[in-house]
């Protein structure tokens, strides 16, 4: 009973719903330097070689790491350390979009460019700026929660950044729907100005401190051996989930599905199964604990990859498509939730930008980089080979799962010195 009390505070506070509107100021401009932007570009009659290349404009969400220590290092005369930071971010990118109303995809393509990189860039920055005001604001017990609320935020960003602007641009003028998008960017702006402080926590003492402390504090807190081994597990952990979420397009398309049901079913449908799965895996978390979360989560994480493989082997059949993107997003969207709030979990809040911006930029590379020969994989092997290869690419993870969330921890293996009973509860000490 003391729990779901607990549960009700956590989800009902003043911090969750800026957590909320503060995901979903993070997640609006990058379908519109993505997807958005390429469809624009596209009824333009811009060259797809062109259209192509303009993926490499997103290139700031994954070098983010390098200017981190600038938001740990700098605190702004306004607003505080971290609201400073979004309120100057926010701004910055609601007059960016808005210039790109302005723009004329086939008559200027470079000046397009410019202007998308100064969004990605601004929004990069947003990023690393929300998920250290959301390290540092989030108690133990919270740490679930608002993971989960976070990632609302920032899906419900993506259907409006990507379905209602596509369905808008059938009814007006791109540049109005970008104008509306940089309007709709105030949300965020809101939601700073009436977030909570995070607890005062000293910042570093110079630039020079700021770049060099984070990563020096990490590996001497953690030890070096067991901070690589960290590092290795964070890149591990949802290798399998990123091999399939890359190639699932182009195996629905060559079961025999159109775009169309892709559409509706897998980005809509789906997306709103990732939703319900993040929001379950926050309320458990707040239940059972970070460690326990990350096995349960894992283990079905890598299981649910089984619902492609049965399709694979049925071929053109509309429920079991249904059936398996909503079990895999629904898992997905599970594992998400434990993953961010164990990386939350390992920052120091002196350098929660920095320390958040490294540790995240790992799952990058394994969504962008060791998920990258996915395709050469299900060309040589087949598509029901190639989905149980996912499951398998998911094991090494979760065979690291004891050395750093094991079951039944000891206060002392969390090092976090000084638990309370709340705190003992969110690890799964108790």
């Amino acid at each position: 009973m003391r729990k779901i009390e607990s549960l009700l505070q956590v989800f009902g506070s003043r911090k969750m719903a800026a957590l909320l509107f503060l995901g979903f100021a993070s997640g609006l401009p990058l379908l519109l330097i993505g997807n958005t932007l390429k469809a624009w570009m596209t009824v333009e009659k811009v060259d797809l070689a062109a259209i192509g290349w303009f993926s490499l404009a997103a290139l700031p969400y994954s070098l983010k790491f390098f200017w981190s220590p600038l938001i740990d290092g700098l605190t702004l005369p306004f607003l505080g350390r971290r609201r400073g930071w979004l309120i100057l971010t926010q701004i910055g990118l609601a007059i960016a979009i808005a210039i790109m109303a302005f723009q004329q995809p086939k008559q200027a393509l470079q000046l397009l460019a410019i202007n998308a990189i100064v969004i990605a860039f601004i929004s990069a920055t947003q990023d690393i700026a929300a998920d250290a005001y959301r390290t540092d604001v989030l108690e133990k017990l919270e740490m679930g929660a608002g993971a989960a609320v976070f990632i609302l935020g920032y899906r419900i960003a993506l259907l409006v950044a990507g379905a209602l602007a596509l369905i808008l641009a059938d009814r007006m003028p791109w540049s109005s729907v970008y104008l509306l998008m940089a309007g709709i960017m105030l949300i965020g702006i809101f939601a700073t100005l009436l977030a909570p402080e995070p607890k005062e926590v000293s910042p570093p003492a110079s630039l020079a401190d700021a770049f060099i402390l984070p990563f020096g504090e990490f590996f001497q807190r953690q030890g070096i051996l067991y901070a690589i081994l960290i590092l290795v597990f964070i890149t591990l952990y949802k290798l399998g989930d990123a091999l399939l979420s890359n190639m699932t397009t182009p195996f629905l398309l060559q079961t025999g599905f159109t775009k169309t049901d892709i559409g509706a079913i897998q980005v809509g449908m789906g997306l709103i199964a990732t939703i319900v799965g993040a929001l379950a895996g926050g309320s458990i978390l707040s239940a059972i604990g970070i460690n326990r979360s990350l096995w349960v989560f894992g283990i079905l994480q890598a299981v649910s990859n089984l619902a492609y493989f049965f399709l694979a082997y049925i071929g053109k059949n509309y429920q079991a498509m249904v059936l398996a993107i909503n079990i895999e997003q629904f898992c997905g969207g599970l594992g998400t939730a434990a993953f961010v709030a164990f990386l939350m979990s390992l920052c120091n809040q002196r350098f929660s930008a920095t320390q958040y911006a490294l540790l995240s930029s790992l799952m990058a590379v394994s969504r962008d980089i060791l998920a990258a020969p996915g395709g050469a994989i299900a060309q040589s092997t087949g598509w029901p080979i190639f989905f149980l290869i996912t499951i398998a690419a998911a094991i090494p993870g979760l065979l690291l799962l004891p050395i750093f969330a094991p079951w039944n921890p000891q206060p002392a293996a969390v090092s976090r010195p000084g638990l309370d009973d709340e705190e003992e509860d969110i690890w799964g000490i108790k």
